[in-house]
């Protein structure tokens, strides 16, 4: 159990390590492809819609081949599309490149979830938090390289070429330790990799949209938020993202702990109002270091909410885990679709200031949900 555990906590690091250097190179990308924010927007955009085209039929994937199967041949693909994106030339081509991007990780996400559900059940006690506390650790990893390749002034080029590197490494390295699970073609899961949502599903993904599309705009906005509105230099501007990452990852390390004190209904309501201090603190004083405090409070609020969903959404009866967490994540993932643009419109529209304003509102909405979820 120890080494199947251990494999899909690596594939949980590589995932976040990767997404951190490539965002904290966001200011560097803008400059190098001429983009402005809205611009920004749309080409992020682009790697959401990959997200979300894959995600529907990851469980239908998953249920044929096998999560095991799908997370290895994924990350690999993801990891090795990377040093691309510094090479690409037009925006035009950046976004074809993300889109498929999307889908690969995509795929990968669902899987290695998948095999964290099986781990969990294994050990018959609340693990998940722990597994997207790595992810959380791989995405303060990132963050940490991405600033001292900053400082260095190392092209991108180089800088995703070594962390692509090292990722496939990793991960093949732990591709020999993941949960066997391919399913028999006689299994009754196998007709049910493609469905809609109960409502009891509905309810958890409108929670996880909130939550995701926040955690997606810290993670996509940060580091420009810390150098046009907070007025942090360059090799400063990614510790925002790092303290965001950081938060994720302490929150989700005691998670686990928390989910047996408090209970899940409990724990997602304290969590969805630290998230919403944050994000008041963060647009009421745009300081580097208030805006460092706003991202570490909304990183510790939102750490454990996307883990119990999974969870949740993972032991369903009747549902394969690849299958429901398949769907909730692209009820979830699909507020990505709407906040890089929206965020980016309402920045050169106002400013990234106002554009935060917008998630302060999901979080509004979230803490709302999460009462009347825990209520009812």
């Amino acid at each position: 159990m120890k080494k199947n555990r251990l494999a899909v906590n690596l594939y949980f690091f590589i995932n976040g390590f990767i997404y951190a250097n490539w965002v904290s190179r966001l200011p560097r990308l803008q400059e190098l492809y001429e983009m402005d924010n809205g611009t920004t927007g749309m080409v992020l955009l682009t790697f959401a819609i990959g997200a979300l085209v894959a995600m529907p039929i990851s469980g239908w994937l998953i249920v044929k081949n096998g999560s095991e199967r799908m997370t290895i041949l994924f990350a690999f693909l993801f990891c090795s599309i990377i040093p691309f994106i510094a090479v690409m030339g037009t925006t035009f081509l950046l976004s074809i490149l993300l889109f498929v991007g999307g889908m690969l990780t995509g795929v990968m996400d669902i899987g290695m979830n998948a095999q964290a559900v099986l781990v969990e059940e294994k050990y018959k006690r609340p693990i998940m938090s722990s597994f997207h506390a790595v992810f959380s650790g791989g995405m303060m990893t990132g963050a940490g390289i991405g600033a001292l390749f900053t400082k260095w002034d190392t092209s991108i080029f180089q800088h995703f070429l070594i962390i692509t590197i090292i990722a496939l490494a990793i991960a093949l390295y732990s591709s020999f330790n993941l949960v066997k699970d391919k399913p028999s073609p006689s299994t009754k899961e196998e007709n049910k990799g493609l469905q809609m949502p109960t409502s009891a599903l509905w309810g958890i993904g409108i929670i996880a949209l909130c939550c995701m599309l926040g955690e997606g705009a810290m993670a996509d906005w940060s580091t420009i938020y810390m150098n046009q509105i907070a007025n942090a230099d360059a090799a400063l501007a990614p510790i925002g993202l790092g303290a965001f990452s950081t938060a994720m990852m302490i929150g989700r390390i005691f998670g686990d702990k928390g989910r047996v004190v408090f209970g899940d209904g409990k724990l997602l309501i304290i969590n969805s109002l630290v998230a919403l201090f944050g994000i008041a603190l963060l647009v009421t004083f745009p300081t580097p270091i208030m805006a460092i405090i706003g991202f570490f409070l909304i990183g510790l609020g939102l750490s454990v909410i996307i883990p119990i969903a999974f969870s949740t959404a993972g032991t369903m009866e009747g549902l394969a885990p690849g299958v429901g967490i398949s769907m909730v994540s692209t009820i979830g993932y699909s507020g990505f679709l709407l906040g890089p643009p929206i965020i980016g419109f309402i920045a050169d529209w106002q400013t990234l200031r106002t554009g935060m304003l917008f998630i302060a509102f999901l979080f509004v909405m979230m803490t709302l949900l999460t009462f009347w979820n825990h209520w009812k």
